[in-house]
């Protein structure tokens, strides 16, 4: 048997937004897939709230890399699936609707998956994920496939949207960029089985700017060299 993870001990603390960085392949979607339920560990335990993790449930929702909207349902039938529990219709509704406002989709609740850009589809999937209220978001490399305006655009949104909703946020990313500016904590993971080789604390105030910063700046120089790239551009 292959051993993907060793001696990964982490915790993540309620409100926080921690980013996995790392390259691809080093185990990061393989952890939060262990996180969020969909896969067992051979050895250890995942735990939230004290309660072990022992498959998917609606309070860890996870955002894949790749869109998630079911192709055959408009947005607003979509963001329905995460308030399927909630009983009373008008209430349904109202929560329907201030998560696509929350996401600047509002006009666009009639629209299917193929009638919406990357951006938009990626909010639409966030949407959805906030209308079911979960205790943790887990969002792997939550910005693939989109164009780089796209990308800062719903990357800020999102960092806004945890300021105000302060959801306990689990991000994959392999941008050092991405984990600077978003993070309230960095945990850096490589090797092969993977390790955590650095968890550090971001106490920097939104929004951040490496190159107005010095020492985000710095730690920006630091990550790089620990993830094998001599020169930061």
């Amino acid at each position: 048997m292959m051993r993907i993870l060793d001696h990964i001990n982490l915790e993540f603390l309620e409100g926080e937004m921690v980013c996995l960085l790392g390259p691809s392949g080093c185990g990061k979607s393989t952890l939060l897939r262990l996180i969020a339920g969909f896969d067992t560990a051979a050895s250890g335990e995942v735990t939230i709230d004290g309660e072990r993790v022992v498959g998917p449930s609606p309070n860890h929702i996870f955002v894949f890399q790749h869109s998630g909207l079911l192709p055959w349902m408009t947005v607003w039938q979509n963001v329905e699936l995460g308030v399927r529990n909630v009983k009373d219709a008008q209430t349904r509704r109202e929560k329907i609707q201030e998560n696509i406002d929350m996401v600047d989709l509002t006009d666009f609740e009639q629209h299917y998956p193929y009638q919406l850009s990357g951006g938009m589809k990626r909010r639409a999937e966030l949407a959805r994920a906030l209308a079911a209220n979960p205790d943790v978001l887990i969002m792997d490399e939550p910005f693939n496939g989109l164009d780089f305006l796209s990308h800062m655009k719903i990357r800020e949104e999102i960092v806004n949207m945890h300021e105000f909703l302060r959801k306990t946020t689990l991000v994959v990313t392999h941008d050092i960029d991405d984990a600077l500016l978003m993070g309230d904590r960095i945990v850096v993971m490589g090797g092969r089985p993977a390790q955590v080789k650095s968890n550090r604390q971001l106490d920097f105030p939104h929004p951040r700017d490496p190159k107005k910063n010095v020492a985000l700046g710095d730690l920006r120089d630091e990550l790089f060299l620990m993830l094998g790239v001599s020169y930061a551009v």
